[in-house]
């Protein structure tokens, strides 16, 4: 929301871009069309000039009867924009000082409408926005979006260039057991290793309808690291532990080492145990004599995890990084949310962008599909008083990045990493809003 009475508060970001338009339609609109659509959304303030300082000022349009009819025009003009994603209430003139102006809201377009382009030109004319500027996509970024259109999930790709030798069956072993003490006496517990590997999506036949091959789904989940990177080069999974100041790593896992397989289940089990080393287990008995050491924190733990590793794009730039630090722990996974944040923190909205992964750690029931994963993750740290979790989606490249405070609420703070985050946080709000950061300043 806009509070157009003030405008000094202010500034162009990456949600929000001011331009000038006193004689009629600027052509850089329509690369800002394009950026907000692909990232956040946004908001176009037009008749608005950006003063030196970063200051708004009203400057008005002279014509805005034909401003608007020209922005209509040339929206529904295919040749210029791939698709239009502005209703009629999306586009309002404003009165401020005697001078009018105009705001375009631009909505976030969904995941199957990108990439959206200009000038009939996807390598050229899509954009995205970074900060306070617009910025034209790269063709990796390209592929992204065209990859995230289908529903298709993408890990069901059969591997026809791939042997099955590049499974660790030692690994699937691990697995086989995992899910036999889960469900015990299911259906597929009997079946050899290829019918099991079939039936849960880690292998498929080829164009011939004979011959196996492992999918995108087994490979991540089963391979050895030196073949997934043949298919995936930016495969890289990395843990890193730092709980001493005064060290570089307190511990570190790499899918590179050599060491183990390097895959995402074997990951999954060797940082898990890592996060919740230090995770307090009230003492709680049940059936009179089991006791029980899980609690909602370690189950909001393990979504967490498996969330970052089904939902990434193992295509992209960088890798899942897991951090531990003695005050958070910050779970990074490439490419970005493929709904909006809003529908995320809401939940029962789920579209995931690994639907064979998913399928493979429910077996040994790790992670869900409900769609209700990262508000629970969010009602347990609440539940528990712990600071709330701070989720976001980063561009360029792509990443989810979600942070989990370890520190209960109000409690004292030793940490100088967290100092530091405040205090720059103060100084952002301070950038931002100036004129709210002195009233409060001088309370």
């Amino acid at each position: 929301m806009i509070n157009l009475e003030d405008l000094s508060i202010y500034r162009e970001g990456n949600r929000l871009e001011v331009k000038k338009a006193a004689k009629g339609l600027p052509k850089s609109l329509w690369e800002t069309y394009s950026s907000f659509a692909n990232t956040l959304g946004g908001v176009i303030l037009l008749g608005i000039t950006e003063q030196e300082d970063g200051h708004f000022q009203i400057t008005g349009i002279d014509r805005p009867d034909l401003i608007e009819k020209d922005f209509w025009n040339t929206i529904h003009n295919a040749q210029k924009v791939s698709l239009n994603l502005i209703k009629d209430e999306d586009v309002t003139s404003f009165e401020k000082d005697g001078l009018i102006g105009i705001a375009i809201k631009v909505p976030r377009a969904d995941r199957n409408q990108k990439p959206i382009y200009i000038n009939n030109n996807i390598l050229s004319g899509t954009y995205r926005r970074n900060h306070d500027g617009d910025y034209h996509c790269t063709e990796s970024e390209i592929k992204n979006m065209l990859r995230d259109q289908s529903d298709v999930s993408q890990d069901m790709l059969v591997l026809e260039e791939m042997d099955l030798d590049a499974l660790d069956f030692e690994c699937l072993k691990r697995y086989r057991n995992r899910m036999a003490h889960q469900k015990p006496g299911h259906v597929w517990e009997e079946l050899d290793d290829k019918s099991f590997l079939y039936r849960i999506g880690g292998i498929a036949k080829g164009r011939d309808r004979k011959t196996l091959y492992p999918t995108a789904a087994g490979l991540l989940m089963f391979g050895y690291e030196f073949e997934i990177v043949k298919v995936f080069p930016d495969y890289f999974l990395d843990y890193q532990e730092k709980l001493d100041e005064s060290t570089r790593w307190t511990d570190r896992i790499v899918s590179t080492s050599g060491e183990w397989s390097g895959n995402i289940f074997d990951f999954y089990f060797k940082v898990y145990n890592k996060i919740v080393q230090d995770i307090k287990v009230p003492f709680r008995i049940e059936n009179g004599t089991d006791r029980v050491d899980d609690t909602p924190v370690h189950k909001a733990l393990r979504e967490a995890l498996a969330n970052a590793l089904i939902h990434a794009c193992y295509y992209d730039r960088m890798g899942i990084v897991i951090k531990k630090m003695q005050d958070r722990i910050i779970i990074e996974n490439p490419g970005g949310l493929r709904i909006s944040k809003e529908s995320a923190l809401l939940g029962g909205n789920s579209d995931p962008r690994n639907a064979t992964i998913i399928k493979m750690f429910n077996l040994i029931n790790v992670g869900e599909r409900a769609g209700s994963g990262v508000p629970n993750i969010f009602k347990v740290w609440k539940n528990e008083n712990f600071d709330s979790p701070e989720l976001e989606e980063r561009f360029n490249p792509d990443r989810t990045v979600l942070l989990l405070p370890l520190e209960k609420v109000g409690a004292k703070i030793g940490s100088k990493n967290r100092e530091q985050r405040r205090h720059y946080g103060w100084m952002r709000f301070w950038i931002t809003f100036p004129k709210m950061g002195s009233q409060l300043a001088s309370r």
